[in-house]
């Protein structure tokens, strides 16, 4: 415990989590009260050690927030430009080009999801066999995928839209910013990420592993059933994903990134505003969602699974109030703890950016 005020009211949330079914969960939030940290669960399915308070897990989509903010810090930088076609960066690719580099980060590209597309009359187009199956992801997980295969894969499909007609998440925009950052640096993603982001915050439990199968200690295990077998898939070669979610960080990690970014220590005051501006479909921005606080007001946040690891991360935009918060648990192919997830995350979010939080 880091403060002298007790949250009850998290305390419950957090156990009614674990009664919902979650292995383990571990939560920051930082406000006017001051720092509060609090866990309930496991580090592993059956096991007594508590969940670690600043364990690292696989953070998964909030990798996205971080890759468009090394994208931004490039853009201040001179090197790129965010209304230029991504042709013009990677002709390799054949690339349409109306796609600007600014697509990209805000999933108005069109490009097909490589992990694959679910369509409004709900049919699923399926992607990399990693992702079409249980099974196939359990068994293929230490295979390496090169990125450029991963968007070769996608423009192999035909195109979900017009480019800047409309929006849609899809992963291929995230590894092709990860190829843009690597060709205008002429250096790999995780050194670049070192000196543009972890570097300068201090983030001592983050990293971009690309192909690394394990994560440092200490750490939650994360687990994945197939037909009657839980199998821990906490080792695992994240290369089927890349950087539309391979990083690695803990809760203070998430924290100190996301008040750093908000309140201009990263980017220039015209860059994070336009990082902070959403399209209108999804109200998504550069890499981060802006939606409604239930006490009103706005908060900006970005979250991310990465089967049997999830995290949280989300703010007030002048980066005072921040809930952080990662999550351990049984995943599977029909993505059964989804509807708790989801449950659990609304009713995170009303306690500590809602009306009526209460310390005793």
């Amino acid at each position: 415990m880091s403060t002298t005020h007790d949250r009850p009211e998290l305390r419950r949330i957090l156990q009614e989590m674990i009664d919902a079914g979650f292995v383990g969960v571990t939560l920051r939030v930082n406000d006017e009260q001051g720092e509060w940290t609090g866990s309930a669960g496991t580090s592993e399915l059956g096991g007594t050690e508590p969940a670690p308070i600043d364990g690292h897990v696989r953070i998964g989509s909030n990798t996205k927030t971080f890759t468009a903010a090394a994208v931004l810090r490039l853009v201040a930088e001179g090197r790129i430009d965010l209304d230029t076609p991504v042709h013009d960066y990677l002709p390799e690719f054949g690339l349409d080009q109306r796609i600007t580099v600014r697509m990209l980060l805000q999933h108005t590209s069109g490009i097909f999801n490589f992990t694959g597309e679910y369509y409004e009359d709900g049919t699923f187009v399926p992607g990399i066999p990693a992702t079409q199956a249980g099974k196939d992801w359990v068994d293929n997980r230490f295979h390496t995928y090169q990125p450029e295969e991963l968007v070769r894969l996608a423009l192999s499909k035909p195109a979900r839209f017009e480019p800047g007609t409309d929006w849609s998440y899809a992963n291929t925009n995230y590894v092709l910013a990860r190829l843009l950052i690597e060709r205008v640096t002429g250096r790999p993603i995780a050194e670049e990420m070192q000196r543009l982001i972890i570097g300068p915050l201090g983030l001592t439990g983050t990293h971009q592993p690309t192909t690394e199968t394990d994560l440092p200690a200490p750490h939650p295990h994360a687990y994945y059933r197939v037909e009657e077998e839980t199998v821990d898939v906490t080792r695992l070669n994240p290369s089927w994903i890349s950087s539309g979610g391979d990083m690695i960080s803990t809760t203070r990690d998430l924290h100190t990134f996301i008040t750093a970014l908000l309140t201009g220590k990263l980017l220039p005051a015209g860059l994070l505003a336009e990082m902070c501006t959403p399209e209108a479909k999804a109200s998504y921005g550069l890499g981060l969602f802006i939606q409604p606080a239930p006490g009103g007001g706005t908060l900006i946040t970005h979250n991310g699974g990465a089967a049997g690891h999830a995290a949280l991360m989300y703010s007030t935009p002048d980066g005072a109030t921040t809930l952080t918060a990662t999550l351990n648990y049984v995943d599977d192919a029909t993505m059964s703890m989804a509807a708790a997830f989801q449950e659990a995350n609304q009713r995170l979010i009303q306690a500590v950016f809602g009306t009526g939080v209460t310390s005793e």
